[in-house]
């Protein structure tokens, strides 16, 4: 029986499209699958190692964390920090960007990350997942400092997802297109299964917290409205709404069957003028929307 195209394998036959690559990036990759598969068998597990709960302490966001956010947290952390391929690591669930040990080598790239995305749905059985972005460091051999993050996504060298679900998936693009890998727990494995994901061009779903309907700005209101009347609107069409809860989730169904998600700005408080953060959510799945058509 024929394996399949592994990670491993598509990663190093990925990296020979760069004239010059030293391997340091895709050893980065490899390092950082490790941790999504640790991560993954930590949710399926769930109650039955104690991880599922809150932990009774809040990020930097003021979200309430989960006990398997700092699970989370601490195995990407901890999978990263020795390989010599980073020179500094920025978490949505930690305040300061995360020195790399003074006996390790300063390496070439940035890792932001959102260890458990969707987290306050462990406790009922939903999708969550952790999303990625990879950076060059500015300077190589020293230590990130806070300004190195702040980079613009078309930046991004890579950028891409697990999705702990029915299967475990990784998703990601280096900016030859976007292509899924499902985890074979037999081998310990991920498989190439989603080769080129291209988003459908017509489809008639979309997804968003329609909860908070009563404060998004009028022209977001119009347009959700105008789905919502279905035949009998000027769209003539019926559309069904989505919403998971988890943004991996529901990004990864529109990677598959198409759609619009959003997330808008509404007027409870004006000094937060968005949800999604931009470094470890909304760049990230930006890179691989786009990638994907």
């Amino acid at each position: 029986m024929h394996i399949g195209t592994t990670l491993s394998q598509f990663i190093i036959e990925e990296t020979r499209l760069y004239p010059g690559a030293s391997g340091d990036f895709a050893g980065l990759l490899n390092d950082l699958t490790i941790s999504c598969k640790f991560i993954g068998a930590q949710v399926y597990r769930g109650a039955l190692v104690g991880a599922l709960g809150s932990a009774g302490t809040d990020n930097v966001q003021g979200e309430v964390q989960k006990k398997l956010d700092i699970i989370s947290n601490e195995a990407i952390l901890k999978s990263m920090d020795w390989t010599g391929h980073l020179a500094g690591m920025a978490s949505e669930e930690m305040d300061d960007p995360y020195p790399i040990p003074r006996n390790i080598p300063r390496g070439k790239y940035l890792l932001l990350f959102d260890p458990l995305d969707g987290s306050s749905n462990t406790d009922v059985g939903i999708s969550v997942g952790t999303i990625f972005s990879i950076l060059k460091a500015p300077v190589v051999g020293r230590d990130a400092e806070l300004a190195d993050f702040l980079q613009p996504g078309v930046e991004q060298v890579c950028a891409g997802y697990a999705l702990y679900g029915s299967s475990n998936m990784l998703v990601y693009s280096t900016g030859y297109g976007v292509n899924g890998f499902t985890l074979d727990p037999s081998i310990g494995e991920y498989i190439l299964t989603h080769n080129q994901m291209r988003i459908p061009e017509d489809t008639s779903e979309y997804a968003i917290n329609m909860s908070n309907h009563r404060h998004w700005q009028k022209p977001v209101q119009r347009y959700i409205d105008e789905l919502n009347q279905g035949t009998d609107g000027p769209r003539q069409r019926n559309f069904n709404m989505r919403w998971v809860g988890s943004m991996v989730a529901d990004v990864h169904r529109i990677l598959c069957r198409g759609g619009i998600f959003l997330y808008p700005f509404d007027q409870r408080d004006p000094k937060k003028p968005g949800k999604l953060r931009l470094l470890y959510e909304a760049n990230p799945m930006s890179y691989l929307v786009e990638q994907a058509g």
